[in-house]
């Protein structure tokens, strides 16, 4: 039979906390979304960066750098049945931004009028922080939260369950350089634009979409900008396509203390930065023990679908885990299982269940050869298995046919147009038919 309202803590108001909390407020709960934040976003809030660390240690700030702009086409980005479309000419000249691949100003208006649409400001506590969460021998959880700005003042509430969605852009994963090494250091996480870099020779650390695009952005003002790619053969020295001042390379092997780097092919550069762009990591400082899961080498475990830890489930859940997805689609249909799992009107399955699904999660990781620390690593098709198992156990119709045809159009232009996929494509078919697909929720 399906429960009464349940009392939900939400963690977080960025875009998995947005949609979680109207699918659970839609299921019938009672949800409270508790943003350290002065406003919605999340990562898509940008935020000048903290200088006490450059690299980001313990930061509160965003990850966004100026000239972001998606990697994904608006059409396949937006949630389910809140299409993301270009903002119409009748809104300010200064605000609109109709490009198929907007900048991060764009998605937060979208993320802003999607709160506004469904009411979901009054349910945020903004500039409130999670500092703790703590099962109770009744298996409720107490929540210890703190108003930003009050010194000592702690406030502690007890909830049905929790659900986290503090997302995994905060905590910087850093490459090992030694203290020796007398050059300057930051991560990505700490970028915001390319003027401070001017006749610099920089080493960027990593390959992944902040990689490049903060390589390329750098490239326009630095002397010389090398890209380390732990992927690359060690005899990587290649000078990149259109640039006369760009070049990849393998790995690094050692920083050296005259300030000199040197790559696994023995080349040897005097460098004056090294910016890391070399991810994040997974951290929910504020959960305990009694949460059951652990995290080593970047793995969230053990979670059922990357979602409920087992011990505890379901009043304990995470909501946008994977990455190399389309996120705000994968989130909505994560939030509703999660909702209709709390109301009792979908079933999981036993604690030995759920166990053996996860360890053919692990045998599926081993049997690709990747590492632990790609889990929650959705590359290739998974994810859109993982999106139609999930619509199914909802009673949702599977992701829509043209979102998957775009998302892979998407990937095999970004191959063939590294430097120009955002503004130039082959896919109007595809367009087409969303905007026709859109037509029914707009």
């Amino acid at each position: 039979m399906p429960s009464p309202s349940l009392r939900l803590a939400v963690v977080g108001a960025g875009a998995a906390g947005l949609v979680a909390a109207r699918e659970l407020r839609r299921e019938g709960h009672a949800p409270v979304v508790f943003e350290r934040a002065a406003a919605v976003g999340g990562t898509w809030l940008y935020a000048s960066p903290s200088h006490a660390d450059p690299l980001g240690a313990a930061a509160t700030h965003s990850s966004l750098y100026a000239s972001l702009r998606t990697n994904l086409p608006r059409e396949v980005m937006g949630f389910l049945d809140f299409p993301f479309t270009a903002p119409k000419l009748s809104s300010p000249a200064a605000a609109i931004d109709a490009r198929r691949f907007p900048g991060h100003r764009e998605v937060l208006r979208y993320l802003e009028d999607f709160a506004r649409r469904f009411d979901l400001c009054d349910l945020v506590r903004f500039e409130t922080e999670v500092v703790g969460v703590r099962r109770e021998a009744s298996g409720r959880w107490a929540v210890t939260s703190k108003k930003l700005g009050e010194k000592g003042e702690l406030d502690e509430e007890i909830y049905d369950a929790v659900v986290v969605c503090n997302g995994h852009y905060t905590e910087p994963r850093v490459a090992s350089i030694p203290d020796t090494w007398p050059g300057k250091q930051l991560h990505s996480h700490s970028y915001r634009v390319p003027e401070p870099f001017v006749d610099q020779v920089v080493i960027v650390i990593g390959a992944s979409a902040s990689a490049v695009d903060i390589s390329r952005d750098i490239a326009s003002v630095a002397k010389e900008v090398h890209i380390a790619d732990r992927s690359a053969p060690a005899s990587t020295c290649e000078l990149q396509p259109g640039y006369n001042n760009m070049w990849l390379h393998s790995m690094t092997d050692r920083a050296q203390e005259d300030g000199c780097v040197v790559f696994r092919d023995g080349s040897t550069i005097k460098v004056d930065v090294i910016m890391h762009c070399t991810g994040y990591l997974y951290d929910f400082p504020f959960l305990g023990d009694d949460s059951t899961i652990t995290v080593e080498d970047n793995c969230v475990d053990p979670l059922y679908k990357h979602v409920f830890p087992i011990e505890v489930a379901p009043d304990l859940s995470f909501i946008g885990l994977p990455w190399k997805i389309i996120p705000f689609p994968l989130f909505e249909l994560q939030s509703k299982w999660v909702a209709g799992v709390l109301s009792g009107r979908i079933n999981l399955p036993s604690k030995s269940e759920m166990m053996e699904d996860v360890k053919a999660i692990y045998l599926r990781r081993e049997a690709h050869g990747w590492p632990k620390r790609y889990t929650h690593n959705f590359s290739g098709d998974y994810q859109f298995e993982y999106d139609d198992w999930l619509a199914e156990q909802c009673g949702h119709p599977p992701i829509e046919e043209w979102r998957k045809m775009m998302y892979a159009a998407n990937a095999r232009n970004k191959a063939a147009r590294p430097e120009n996929y955002r503004d130039e494509w082959d896919d109007d078919h595809l367009v087409a038919q969303a905007n026709e697909d859109f037509r029914k929720h707009l």
